[in-house]
């Protein structure tokens, strides 16, 4: 199969679209880091200073997505400029390494989401004391699977 110059063109959508989104990460993290910050200068707490690590390394996370998918959509534009040239063995090349950073900051991205739901129950296991524990979706599937391996 022979790549055309529109084939790494069509990432570009895709790439800017998750840039936004890892973008959009950040930002919720800065403003929740400046939070938490202010809290704990104010009144230092072990608990505080727990969920600033955790949010120290999901914003280590976010860092290599956005690096990842920024190297993608770089090799995008070489690819398409090697295209341009007519080397396409090279073109090739540069667009496999393309998706393959793509690959890698999706890859990134899901384990910062599974670092973000843990910290999200943790923060309602507190209220599940007082309110019950309340489960559904999965969750509920996963119990009776559970339950019937204990018996």
């Amino acid at each position: 199969m022979e790549l055309q110059l529109s084939t790494p063109a069509l990432l570009f959508s895709a790439i800017t679209l998750l840039m936004l989104a890892f973008t959009n990460r950040f930002l919720a993290i800065a403003t929740l880091i400046r939070g938490l910050h202010k809290n704990y200068v104010n009144e230092p707490e072990k608990h505080i200073a727990e969920q600033l690590h955790n949010l120290r390394r999901r914003l280590t996370l976010i860092k290599n997505m956005q690096l990842f998918g920024v190297f993608s959509f770089l090799l995008c534009v070489v690819c398409m400029f090697l295209l341009f040239q007519g080397y396409t063995s090279a073109a090739n090349w540069v667009f496999v390494l393309s998706m393959a950073s793509l690959l890698i900051a999706l890859g990134i991205s899901l384990i910062e989401i599974q670092i973000s739901t843990k910290a999200l129950n943790l923060e309602l296991s507190d209220m599940e004391e007082v309110f019950g524990k309340r489960t559904s979706g999965l969750d509920l599937f996963f119990k009776k699977d559970n339950k019937k391996e204990d018996e």
